[in-house]
């Protein structure tokens, strides 16, 4: 199968969509068509041997025009349609205003009591009064004749739709109205005054013109408001940088156009202006601004070996960067089809408005004509029957109920976009809103993914430093996980490692090694044992760390016990706040892991997860979800691994979150390009936001046509004398699909609740300071509170001991303010590293 994209020409209301909708889905092989009225898009798969003409033939035998597009280019730049549209309307409206002003005025002069000549009521002004009245309607007509030549085509094809409906009211009020001015010449002839007197005021001209121009209106509003739901996708493909520097061999810069970047170039991002294409940094240090892809607005500090991402603005150091992803792999590229596809795609609670709009415009004719006959059954002139059924016909309005779930769904996505949600299709942003279960994954999702160091017990005779170097010496070669946290936290620590010789891994257990003659080991309790040690008091403390969820590590020699090293994969400090969010919406969390018991139950109480289920392999995960349907919930798994993929897939709704594998997020049904848990909770809500936005628009459509209709037909005459004259109904009708559109707007402004905003810390900017000059805890009282003193610094930690400063922020701070601050109070700066935490 292959899928496929065309742009629609012709349609105008819901009754539109359903007539190519039945057409395409009729075609042999044709599947997951898709048509929206918003784009003007049709999209469907199609077997490989299935030529695209027969799409173009039946979409033209329903009476519209179908276009073949390229799906597969990498970011859209075609724009302006709407805008276009929007132009053409109100040119039409500024036209026709100049012909409809002197028409009414003409028609309602006696009416309203405007001022005019005594000899226009005279009977015998009648007849030019009528006929310049027509004249001035021509040109209306002339000008709105798309609602004649798309209406009856519909019409000759059996596949009505409102334009029909526009033309056979306007139409009758004209041709109703041209029969009378053949009875006022007889009547004017004859000098029948009393009939000309008659006749006179039985004449359409001015409603059938007010008709085309109110509905003209009403389209102009609503092609002003349709353009404003893809602002989203507009901003993201204003992202994309036209133009590239790129290095060249010889060291000479080159500005390009950045479609002629290819993988492999090396590239000049100068401070302020945006990183061009998806990439790994060579060389430089900056602060990069990413918050237009994923929604979090503290820099991200980037140096050599780092991951840029494409429109993202660099900050202010200059960075090479060697280009990776170019054209339509870029994640920009990749958010915008996406965000596209998503708003192309139909959410299952459309199907009600699909249907009724597929049959709504033959049941207004018929409405229409019954409320006619019925006028002039009850013995009611002609005039009156034909102004009713005008009034049906006009104040109809299929639009409303084609617009009602597109236009919510594009803006929808497209502000999720913005808060770094992707959502791949309409189906998982409805459904989404219904689950009731949030499942996560444990390693990487609600944990940091990585173990780092959280206790360091050293024995009586040794401080923290010698024990931690002691370990990280004996691991620095080791690819072990806990290896790298031992020797991460040294180097945080600025710890000098000493040489070690002999190494040797010790499988299950830990690691060998001699240090300046010395045999040392580092290892569980196992070596321990084995190694003949009493662990004494030791023990009680490593049951301690363990209950907590931490692996302790011994440091050993010449059969004594040094120390104890403990570490841990931490949870991330938004887990807890996201989880207590999910809760308030009423939500059950669950966790699973292939990790031990014990872990696992100290991770979920320090968060407070609902329930766990440890030691899963990956289809254990899958059968668990599975469990969980089976028993009537709606499920959404989070997660981030390979592993989690089968579980992914098997979800109600599968969230991979941004840092996840390219398996995880192919899985998924929503990707988060943020790594902040409260994103799940955002995406919930958006979720919810949208759908109950596309609720109220069903309703306002449906209630509108089913309190309207019968109005205009006349139902309540009988009981109170109230009609409906077609000029109202007119209004009514233009003004109904604004409203579906301005309402789907408000979600443009939308933002997740204070709850989470309050219940989630910001990430916050870290820097250390390496400081000479301080000689006593005076000169470390004096960097304290230099360093306090600066806007925006949120922590501080001088230790006199390593000559060090640690601080935190809310957001980066300039390098030379700090170097500034600590030198004004007597002391030199000599390195600053920085880095953001959460």
């Amino acid at each position: 199968m292959r899928k496929l994209k065309f742009k629609v020409t012709g349609m105008t209301c819901g009754a539109c969509q359903s007539h190519v909708q039945r057409a395409v889905e009729n075609l042999p092989g044709a599947q997951h068509v898709n048509v929206n009225l918003l784009r003007n898009t049709l999209e469907l798969e199609l077997p490989e041997d299935a030529p695209v003409s027969q799409v173009v033939s039946a979409v033209e035998a329903a009476g519209y025009g179908a276009i073949p597009e390229d799906s597969s280019s990498a970011i859209p730049t075609d724009t302006a349609t709407g805008q276009d549209e929007s132009l053409h309307l109100r040119a039409r409206i500024l036209r026709s205003l100049v012909f409809l002003v002197p028409l009414m005025y003409l028609a309602m002069h006696g009416m309203l009591h405007l001022p005019c000549p005594a000899t226009w009521e005279t009977p015998p002004c009648a007849l030019p009064m009528v006929f310049t009245q027509f004249l001035l309607l021509l040109p209306i007509l002339y000008f709105n004749r798309v609602f004649f030549v798309n209406g009856f085509r519909r019409l000759a094809l059996r596949t009505p739709n409102m334009d029909s409906l526009i033309a056979i009211g306007a139409g009758a009020g004209t041709i109703h109205g041209i029969f009378l001015l053949f009875r006022l010449m007889t009547a004017t002839a004859t000098a029948d005054w009393e009939l000309v007197q008659h006749l006179r005021m039985d004449f359409y001209f001015e409603t059938a013109g007010m008709l085309l121009v109110l509905i003209t209106f009403g389209k102009w509003l609503e092609a002003k408001a349709k353009g404003r739901t893809g602002d989203a996708i507009s901003r993201l493909m204003k992202l994309a940088p036209q133009t590239a520097v790129r290095l060249e061999k010889d060291g000479q810069e080159t500005e390009v156009p950045i479609a002629k970047i290819a993988p492999g170039d090396l590239l000049l991002v100068r401070p302020g202006t945006r990183i061009p294409v998806d990439g790994v940094v060579v060389a430089g240090n900056s602060a990069v601004d990413e918050s237009a892809l994923t929604g979090e607005s503290i820099p991200v500090e980037k140096s050599a070996g780092d991951g840029v991402t494409g429109a993202t603005v660099n900050g202010t150091g200059a960075l090479q960067v060697r280009a990776t992803r170019v054209g339509e792999d870029s994640t920009l590229a990749q958010i915008i089809r996406l965000v596209e596809e998503a708003a192309a795609s139909k959410a299952p609670i459309s199907k009600l408005a699909d249907r009724v709009a597929g049959i709504f415009v033959p049941v207004v004719i018929a409405v229409a004509l019954l409320s006619a006959f019925c006028w002039l059954l009850t013995g009611h002139p002609f005039v009156q029957a034909l102004s009713a059924a005008m009034a049906v016909l006009v104040i109809s309005c299929p639009c409303a109920l084609g617009l009602a779930t597109p236009v919510a769904i594009m803006v929808g996505t497209g502000r999720a976009a913005e808060l770094g949600i992707l959502f791949k299709n309409a189906e998982a942003l409805e459904t989404l809103q219904q689950v009731d279960t949030v499942v996560f994954d444990k390693t990487g999702t609600l944990t940091q993914g990585h173990p780092a160091v959280t206790a360091v017990i050293p024995a009586d005779d040794l401080d923290d430093a010698q024990l931690l170097t002691l370990a990280a010496t004996l691991e620095h070669a080791s690819e072990h996980p806990l290896a790298h946290a031992m020797v991460a936290e040294a180097e945080r620590r600025n710890l000098t490692l000493r040489s070690a010789d002999n190494i040797q891994a010790l499988p299950g257990e830990g690691i060998a090694a001699t240090i300046d003659g010395t045999d040392y080991h580092f290892g569980n309790r196992r070596l321990a044992e084995r190694l003949g040690l009493e662990l004494d008091g030791w023990s009680q403390q490593m049951t301690e760390l363990a209950d907590n969820g931490q692996t302790p590590m011994l440091l050993m020699t010449a059969g004594r016990i040094l120390g104890v090293i403990a570490a841990a994969d931490l949870a991330k400090p938004s887990a807890a706040p996201a989880i207590a969010s999910l809760h308030g919406l009423g939500l059950r969390t669950m966790m699973l892991t292939g990790d031990n018991e014990r872990t696992a139950r100290t991770i979920a109480k320090e968060l407070g997860i609902d329930e766990i289920r440890a030691e899963l392999m990956p289809e254990q995960k899958e059968d668990i979800l599975r469990e969980l349907q089976t028993t009537g919930h709606q499920v959404a798994m989070v997660g981030d691994g390979i592993n989690d993929a089968p579980a992914l897939t098997r979800a109600t709704v599968g969230i991979a979150i941004g840092a996840g594998t390219d398996v995880a997020i192919e899985a998924a049904d929503v990707v988060l390009s943020s790594n902040h848990l409260r994103a799940v909770f955002a995406a919930i809500e958006v979720s919810r936001a949208v759908l109950r936005n596309i609720r109220m628009n069903l309703f306002w459509a449906l209630f509108y046509n089913a309190l309207c209709i019968p109005l205009a037909a006349g139902v309540l005459y009988p009981v109170c004398g109230l009609t409906l004259k077609p000029v109202f109904g007119a209004i009514a009708m233009s003004l109904s699909s604004f409203c579906v559109v301005s309402n789907a707007l408000r979600l443009r402004k939308f933002q997740p609740s204070s709850q989470a905003d309050s219940a989630t810390p910001l990430q916050l900017w870290s820097a250390t300071l390496k400081i000479d000059g301080m000689m006593c805890a005076h000169c470390q009282a004096h960097v304290q509170k230099a360093l306090e003193g600066i806007a925006g610094i949120k922590s501080v930690q001088v230790s006199l001991e390593r000559g060090e400063a640690i601080l935190q922020a809310s957001a980066p701070i300039e390098k030379t303010q700090l170097r500034q601050a600590v030198s004004d109070a007597g002391y030199q700066v000599t390195s600053i590293k920085t880095s953001m935490s959460e």
